[in-house]
């Protein structure tokens, strides 16, 4: 009797490290704006490609996001140390109400103007570069085992994943694209709620006195200190314009046209189960060296671009998205929790900021380029560099000696 009441304080002492109210509030913010955020990419392209304006239209609407989510995130870490960053998610939320809404109005009641989705997609760039970097800064002070929050927010992710592409198919077939958008809407005020009812322990901020630059040069002095880290984002820069970037640009136009826009969500919904996978992996798993493990996950993401150049069968194609779902699933968390558990709680804000940065910055670039270069060399031949370049990638990642030796940080 004794051994069972022991185990069971255990297992509740387990589950307090992650399901506190404060993490069952977060989580629940992110899983409701993810749902509407995994539909909304689909949308894009679909609704984007459907006005006619092809594949250089989807990639500079998504562009459009991603340019100026990259620029502003570094002041997104700077204001999130000086607002807190539960306020700037607050506020970053309440702007995309509007914006979808907005969007949805625009697909439901007229025929929308590129440039009218353009503008849109840029302020929702600017929000979200506001919101990220409370993201990674807010999940170490809502749970304990911060690799096990990590996962389960995945995990949660990879669902609205899993879900949002077939949902959006459904949805755009039967009411159109526009209602995406005004579920995307709700998401958002639904988080914002949910983020308005945390409450946060107080943690260490640089002092209110000095500059905005001073901060940025503090943060970029904690970012370029560790060779790990700065290693990474170089290789993700790489994959930004060759890898990142075309994927949806590219892979959109060449599944639709090869099989169906319901394909094409059944392949993206294959990715969100692959996801859902490699997050309960890494919740079980907790390597001594999280990078290199989460590498050698990652090879298997290059099997996702290498189906489409390779216009497999559905079924074939399903399964190349399910495993690079789960490697890039596995590798999230594993640098997630690297990041959140290695930077000092006082500069994770501003090193957050420098690494989505450093992440993002070139993605933009891969999709404007998508269109064009994809008409010199072909679609399904610059997707075929693609792959070529994730598994160059890989191999990088595990030939740098400080990533492959990061080790895992002992719990607070």
């Amino acid at each position: 009797m004794a051994q069972a009441v022991h185990a069971d304080e255990q297992r509740e002492q387990v589950g307090s490290a992650v399901w506190s109210r404060s993490f069952t509030l977060f989580f629940t913010a992110r899983s409701v704006s993810m749902l509407g955020a995994a539909m909304v990419p689909f949308a894009t392209a679909i609704g984007v490609g459907g006005l006619g304006y092809g594949s250089t239209g989807v990639g500079l609407a998504l562009a459009a996001w991603m340019a100026p989510f990259a620029v502003l995130i570094l002041f997104g870490g700077v204001f999130a140390d000086k607002f807190t960053p539960r306020r700037m998610m607050i506020g970053a939320d309440t702007v995309r109400v509007v914006t979808q809404g907005t969007s949805a109005a625009l697909f439901i009641f007229g025929h929308p103007q590129l440039w009218q989705i353009l503008v849109i997609a840029a302020v929702n760039g600017v929000a979200a570069a506001m919101y990220q970097p409370g993201v990674s800064s807010t999940v170490p002070r809502v749970a304990r085992d911060v690799q096990k929050a990590n996962a389960t927010l995945r995990v949660s992710e990879a669902i609205m994943l899993l879900a949002g592409p077939g949902v959006a198919g459904a949805i755009v077939g039967f009411a159109g694209v526009g209602i995406v958008f005004a579920i995307d809407a709700a998401g958002f005020a639904t988080s914002a709620v949910c983020l308005l009812l945390l409450r946060l322990p107080a943690v260490a901020s640089p002092p209110a006195k000095e500059s905005m630059w001073r901060n940025l040069r503090g943060g970029w002095q904690e970012f370029r200190s560790r060779t790990w880290m700065w290693s990474v984002i170089l290789v993700w820069a790489v994959f930004g314009v060759t890898l990142f970037g075309p994927m949806i640009p590219l892979g959109s136009v060449l599944v639709t046209k090869q099989l169906s826009e319901a394909a094409y969500g059944l392949v993206m919904s294959a990715s969100g189960a692959g996801t859902v996978v490699g997050g309960l992996v890494a919740m079980r798993i907790r390597p001594g060296r999280p990078l290199m493990a989460g590498a050698i996950g990652l090879f298997g993401f290059a099997l996702e671009p290498l189906s489409i150049a390779g216009a497999l069968p559905l079924p074939v194609m399903m399964a190349a998205h399910a495993i690079g779902g789960a490697g890039w699933a596995f590798w999230s968390v594993m640098w997630a929790t690297s990041i959140q558990t290695q930077v000092p709680a006082e500069a994770l804000n501003r090193v957050t900021a420098y690494e989505v940065a450093g992440s993002t910055l070139f993605v933009p670039v891969g999709q404007v380029l998508a269109g064009p270069v994809a008409e010199v060399v072909g679609a399904q031949e610059l997707l075929t560099v693609s792959s070529i370049v994730a598994v160059a990638g890989c191999t990088t990642l595990l030939l740098v000696p400080a990533i492959r030796g990061l080790r895992r940080a002992a719990p607070a």
